[in-house]
Parts: C-alpha cells; structure tokens; sequence
C-alpha cells in the first residue's frame, strides 16, 4: 500500500515535470492554455467592448480634420399671399403674390488661430491613449485567462490528491478492521482509521466545490467550459533577465503609463485650442442661389394685372473674425486647461509610480515562489520516504496505526502544497510580464489571428469628406499658434525607489 502511494506521488511529480517540455501549441487531445487564451482573444466581451470604444475614438480624428474642410449647406423658401380689396357696391379686386428662393452657401476655413490644428493634435493624442488602453485590458483578459487555466489544472490535481488520499485511507481502514477481528489491533486503531477516512472525504468534497467555482471562473473569461486541459508551456523565457530589466521594460513598455504620456499630449493640445480661441479667424464664403416675386391683381371688369421679378446670382466674401471682449470666458477656459493638463502630467507620476510598484510585487512573488517550489519539492520527497519507512515499521510493531496515518497525512499536505506553489510560481511569472507591458497575444499565440487597431483608423481617415487642399490649411493654421507648453505642476516628486530582490 505505502509502494502503490508512492507510485502515485512519483507520477504526480513526474506529470507537472512535463511542463518545461510543451510548447504553446497545441496537444493532440487535451485543451491547451494557448487555446484559451486564442478563444478568449477572439470572443471575450470585455475586449470587444473595450474594441468598439478605440473605433468611436477613431472618429474624433475625422470630427477634428472636419475643421479644415468646407462646409456646404442650401435653403430655399416659397410664399403665397393673397388679399382681397374693394368697398361695398363696387367690384372688388384680388391682389395676389408668390415669391421663391433658393441658395446654396459654402465656407471654406482658412485660418481658426490654430484651434482646428489644435483639435486634430488632441484627437490623434486621444486615440494613442485608448490604443494604450485597449492594449492594458487586452493584458488584464490574458492574465485572467492564465489564471483561471492554472486554478482548474491545480484544482483538478488537488482534486486527484484528495481522491487518492480517499482511496489509501479506505483500504487502510479495511486492513485495519480485519485486524481487529484477529485480535492484533484495538478499537481505538480503528476509531483513528475512520476519523481520518471521514476528514479526507470532507477535504475532498471541499476541493470538488473549489474545482467547480474555478471551472465556473474559466468559462466566465475563455467562453466555454474547460475539458481535458493539458500542462501549462514554460514561461521562463519570455522573462526578463533581470529586476532591472524588467524595470526598463515597464518604464518603455508598459501600457498604464504610456497611455498617462499620451493623455498629458491630449491635455497639452486642448490647452492650445483654448489660447487660440483668442486668436483671430479667415475663412472665405460664397453663395449664389435666385430670388422670384410675382404679383397680379384680378377682378373688376375681369382685367388682370401681372407683374414677375426674378433675379439670379451670387457673390464671395472673405470674413475676418477678432475676439475683442468675451467676459472673461476665454481666460477662464484657459485657465481650467492649464490645471486639467497639470493633472495629466501629475498622473503620469502616479501611473510611473503604479507601475514601478506592480513589477516589485511581481518579481518579489516570483522569487517567493520560486523558493517555496524548491523548498515544497524537497518536503515532498521527504515525506514520501518517511511515509514509506513508517509503513514498513508498522508492519512489524515498531509504529502504531497513528503513525502511520499521521504520516499519510503530512504527504498529502506536502503534495497538495506542492501543487499550490507551481501554481502560485506561473501566476507570478504572468503578473511580471503583465507589468512589464510584455504579456500580449502576439507573444503567447503568435499564429492566432489578432486584432490590428489601426485598420478601422485608416478606414474613418479616407472615408468621403477630405479635400485636396486641406493639408495646405493645415499647415496655415499652425502659423502664429499657440505651442502647447504647460505651466509645470505645482510640486515634482522624487525619483521613486525600485525595491525588488535582484
């Protein structure tokens, strides 16, 4: 019985060894961690929301441009009067007149003082920050699909070690009650057998329960419920280096703070469209349309009158708009951007220092881990052993029945440990490339389709509005307008400190 539990142990160890040798791909038969991860990629709702938002931004882009380009509108009217005039006795007359209109108006821009210029910088900035975005909820998808695939594999093997430990005690319990009815053992070995037996059916229904809700999590985030999942691939590799590597990693790559730079760029360029609300605007209008009036007087001696008038043309304007007094308005706006751009490069600091602070943690479990894995691995070996020895001394008087289950116990507490650390390990590995920035599909599932957000953008950018003269007033507009140069923040930190175990 102690060999049949040792074997057990051994295939254990030796399954979870597997993993340093699979590979992302697939495994014939079994449900791989890059397939959940794929699945989620494609079909997780959070990531198509968060997909439809970065195209609605997409569109700020062209609302902005369309303050370069012309605008056309028309309008025409029809009127109808009629009157009747004449005094009792004497025939009456009717005076009757119809008029028409119609006009067609185009404005082109030629100078807003930089706004439209402006508009366009903070649209492009806005667009760089929800692509950021996108990329961070992208990571935090990943990272909860890696963790939901790692509960289930370490909930089924708990799970396993349970059922085993069932299975060893029920037979222990069998050989214990037939020597109690040859007279080798006492009632009280027996009543230590059954406890014991009775305690690991409560463990393993609790891990039953706990497999259950992690199953439930799983298809909550991938989409489908989890089959046979197959050994997680090593992630070592797409680690960094070092503590300091990862450090540079994040401070380049990280998404929460490259999208903090990008909404500072934002707030820098709405800052700029409110100094040129001070500036004075060109822009050039014309219109061309015709004016009909006919009028005809009728009745009397049955004598009509008809007079029709009609005139047809258009003309150019070029219209020079200078803001001289708006009550304080512009100024205050001004004002209002400078603060909001204060907090966006305030922010940065804070997304820098979020950052630096997440690597830390993830790289100081990462190493905990590590040292709890070796440190589980030896415990588990020792246990084995001593399970092993106490058996065979019990076989010959030198160890009670309690010992032996004690024994029993402290190797499936080392196993289920064990198993805990690995888990624990991957998870912490995940959450180092999550704060680096380096935890995305085209890494993990380098052959699965992924999602290029630029595509929709070049969409929107040349649907039908542009015109060809367009960048020429663009480039006009940024002449005599105001650079975006913020005021500095009211305080600059201090340079944070990176504390982490190298």
């Amino acid at each position: 019985m102690g060999t049949d539990t040792d074997m057990r142990g051994h295939r254990r160890a030796a399954a979870a060894g597997c993993i340093a040798a699979l590979a992302w791909g697939s495994v014939a038969g079994a449900e791989t961690l890059g397939d959940a991860i794929a699945l989620a990629y494609q079909t997780n709702p959070t990531l198509q929301a968060e997909r439809a938002q970065l195209r609605a931004t997409d569109e700020e882009y062209v609302q902005a441009e369309s303050g370069l380009r012309p605008t056309v509108s028309g309008s025409g009217s029809y009127s109808y009067q009629s009157q009747q005039v004449g005094e009792t006795g004497v025939p009456s007359f009717n005076a009757a007149g119809v008029g028409e209109s119609g006009v067609v108006q185009v404005t082109q821009p030629l100078y807003t003082g930089g706004r439209a210029a402006a508009q366009i910088d903070a649209a492009q900035a806005d667009i760089i920050a929800e692509r950021e975005n996108l990329r961070r909820t992208e990571q935090g998808v990943l990272q909860s699909v890696i963790d939901a695939y790692l509960d289930v594999r370490r909930d089924q093997e708990q799970e396993t070690i349970s059922q085993d430990n069932v299975n060893v005690l029920a037979r222990q319990l069998e050989e214990t009650d037939a020597r109690f009815d040859a007279g080798q053992l006492t009632r009280t070995d027996t009543a230590q057998s059954e406890a014991r037996l009775a305690l690991a059916r409560s463990q393993l229904a609790t891990a039953q329960s706990t497999l259950a809700q992690a199953r439930a999590a799983y298809a909550a985030v991938v989409g489908q419920n989890p089959g046979e999942l197959a050994p997680e691939p090593p992630i070592a590799p797409l680690l960094p280096a070092s503590v300091d590597a990862a450090f540079d990693a994040a401070e380049h790559d990280n998404p929460q703070l490259r999208q903090a730079g990008a909404t500072e760029q934002a707030s820098a360029a709405r800052l700029a469209e409110a100094k040129a609300a001070t500036r004075p605007t060109v822009s050039l209008s014309g219109q061309y349309g015709y004016v009909s009036q006919q009028e005809g007087i009728s009745g009397g001696f049955n004598s009509s009158i008809g007079v029709t008038e009609s005139e047809l043309g258009g003309s150019v304007t070029a219209n020079v708009t200078v803001p001289i007094f708006t009550g304080g308005l512009n100024s205050s706006r001004i004002r209002q951007a400078a603060e909001q751009d204060n907090v966006a490069r305030i922010g940065i600091e804070s997304a820098r220092r979020q950052v630096l602070q997440a690597v830390s943690q993830a790289w100081n479990q990462l190493l905990g881990a590590r040292a709890s894995l070796v440190a589980d691995e030896e415990q588990v070996k020792s246990d084995t052993v001593a399970f092993e020895g106490v058996r065979e001394e019990q076989k010959v008087g030198l160890r009670t029945i309690l010992d032996v289950l004690n024994a029993q116990q402290e190797l499936e507490s080392s196993q289920l440990q064990l198993v805990g650390a690995r888990h624990d390990e991957y998870v912490a590995a995940a959450a180092v490339l999550a704060a680096t920035g380096a935890l995305d599909a085209k890494a993990l599932v380098p052959d699965s389709p992924r999602y290029d957000p630029k595509a929709n953008f070049d969409k929107v950018r040349h649907a039908p509005g542009w015109v060809p003269w367009e960048g020429a007033v663009l480039a006009l507009d940024h002449v005599g307008a105001p650079a975006p140069t913020p005021n500095p923040p009211p305080s600059t930190p201090g340079e944070v400190v990176k504390t982490a175990t190298p």
